[in-house]
């Protein structure tokens, strides 16, 4: 099944399901204006299918002391498919690493980076990132506020 195959009541679906993960299978159905079964019936294939990869939590960083937000442009000393793959399994054992993007440009890698405060942003950089392998240098742009996060 691919995206050509989804309909309308879908594509609602998929949108409502991002915005409330928890919304029930009545609340959802009712939004949609189609029946329980059949509205479940669809939320389970989309699942199956993979169009719906997960659910999580979102939370609430600022409580949590981890509101300090960098993004992080990296590059690499070699970009070489084994140099690639080493980066990637290193970020993915990086808590503080919230995301991480392959780049098309000026350089290889786009980080997000979550921390306490500047300090400890800072020791995170020297001591985690810029450990990571093949890392040549870094760049950070400090978020100021965060007008819109996950997909919300």
């Amino acid at each position: 099944m691919n995206r050509e195959d989804l309909d309308s009541f879908d594509h609602a679906i998929l949108r409502l399901m991002q915005q409330n993960g928890r919304i029930s299978v009545t609340e959802l159905a009712s939004r949609i204006s189609l029946s329980k079964s059949p509205t479940q019936a669809r939320l389970r294939r989309l699942e199956r299918e993979g169009f719906i990869t997960g659910y999580q939590a979102r939370l609430d960083h600022h409580r949590l002391g981890q509101a300090h937000v960098a993004f992080v442009e990296v590059k690499l000393s070699d970009t070489r498919e084994a140099a690639l793959t080493a980066f990637n399994k290193a970020v993915l054992l990086t808590p503080e690493i919230e995301e991480c993007h392959m780049i098309a440009g000026a350089f290889d890698y786009l980080l997000k980076v979550r921390s306490q405060d500047i300090l400890d942003y800072r020791r995170t950089l020297a001591e985690r990132i810029s450990a990571l392998p093949h890392v040549s240098s870094t760049s950070t742009h400090v978020a100021m506020e965060s007008v819109k996060e996950g997909g919300r």
